[in-house]
């Protein structure tokens, strides 16, 4: 946290997470534009915000796109915010204040588990369900298999979509059809990507949503930094957060 703090400190570090939030995957060549400092200087206090892990980088051939990462936010939130702010207001505004609009989305969190266990914790439909919103996530996962995403023991429908590739414990990818509402149903299929990574004693948990419809629904991606904050939690506390988004279906599939 303390990381965290100190990156938001600078104006300048916040300017450069605006300019993010405004237009998501950009170069340093396009960030460069919009201040009156060298380049060195931007790169410096761009480092600054990835070792905070409020940025991630991703390769596009020879270029190098910085992405906007809300999840450490999400958990100042979580620490400090949740509990003294109305929570219904706090969790509708803050998934349009910060994730609004973009064709892709990447996340990142690092978690003290294993590889293994972190593989488990998004693959298995019980736990799946402690984390996300209640749901339970269940396919055959391997490559061509069907994914499906429910409540209710399986009678409320959330998503489906088909498993592409399958790495344990490095990798998942599968495309996903959210269909909780009229609205999201007409945005069609997009693609989710887990990475995991050992680092030391723990691992960093990358997903990249993608293939999204420009301006498409942030329902669809809104919630992603208070599912991780609730995977991190559970894994490394056993306790479940206990915000209105995180058991929005927990009622329905047993899992409050």
């Amino acid at each position: 946290m303390d990381t965290v703090f100190r990156a938001l400190a600078d104006p300048t570090r916040r300017s450069l997470l605006d300019e993010l939030f405004r237009e998501d995957g950009q170069t340093l060549n396009a960030l460069e534009e919009h201040f009156s400092m060298t380049r060195f200087g931007v790169m410096k206090h761009l480092k600054q915000l990835e070792e905070a892990g409020l940025v991630v980088t991703r390769r596009r051939g020879r270029e190098k796109l910085h992405f906007l990462n809300p999840v450490p936010i999400q958990l100042v939130h979580d620490r400090w915010v949740s509990k003294y702010a109305e929570p219904w207001a706090s969790g509708l505004s803050g998934l349009k204040r910060q994730l609004e609009g973009h064709m892709e989305k990447v996340f990142e969190i690092y978690i003290k588990t294993t590889p293994e266990r972190l593989w488990e914790a998004i693959t298995d439909p019980e736990i799946r369900s402690k984390y996300n919103f209640g749901a339970r996530a269940t396919a055959e996962w391997k490559p061509g298999a069907r994914f499906e995403m429910s409540a209710g023991g399986g009678s409320v429908a959330l998503g489906e979509g088909e498993v592409l590739e399958v790495d344990p414990p490095r990798r998942l990818v599968h495309t996903m059809t959210a269909l909780w509402s009229d609205d999201v149903k007409n945005e069609g299929s997009s693609r989710i990507t887990w990475e995991i990574e050992p680092v030391g004693d723990s691992c960093r948990l990358t997903v990249t949503h993608d293939q999204l419809r420009e301006d498409a629904n942030p329902e669809l991606y809104g919630g992603w930094p208070m599912i991780l904050s609730g995977l991190k939690t559970w894994l490394e506390t056993g306790e479940l957060l206990t915000t209105p988004g995180s058991l929005m279906y927990s009622q329905d599939s047993g899992a409050a």
